[in-house]
């Protein structure tokens, strides 16, 4: 009868420690997808043509090439981007995307700067968030 009562104390304190284990997993998982104090510095440069742009995610401006390849803005569309302002200002032509990476260094494809023909139409850098379409 005790080894019964000890194997269920065992099991239950097993599931515990697993439970526990999935929690700090999962936290550490969506902790490495945050952005914080995005810099020129810590960016990864991509050049690319877009030829798609859509909404995604919440209010994302997203980007995508040719080749499949997608980048965003995160809620851009409430941060002074419309579809039609971006594909007018985006649309077709040669971009340079600053990527932020991660907290765990990883490359995202959260774009912190976006530039057009040496102008950069957004920015996420310096503490600041900046939108400028009229060029």
């Amino acid at each position: 009868m005790n080894s019964i009562i000890e194997n269920v104390i065992v099991k239950t304190i097993d599931m515990k420690a697993i439970k526990y284990i999935l929690i700090v997993l999962l936290a550490v998982v969506f902790q490495s997808c945050l952005i914080t104090n995005p810099s020129e510095e810590k960016s990864n440069i991509v050049e690319m043509k877009v030829t798609k742009i859509s909404e995604g995610g919440v209010k994302d401006l997203v980007f995508h090439n040719a080749e499949g390849d997608f980048y965003y803005i995160n809620r851009g569309l409430e941060n002074g981007f419309t579809l039609e302002n971006a594909r007018e200002a985006v649309l077709n032509k040669n971009v340079k995307l600053h990527l932020s990476e991660s907290w765990i260094g990883t490359e995202s494809r959260h774009i912190s700067q976006l530039e057009v023909d040496g102008h950069i139409l957004y920015t996420e850098f310096d503490g600041e968030l900046t939108v400028q379409l009229n060029q």
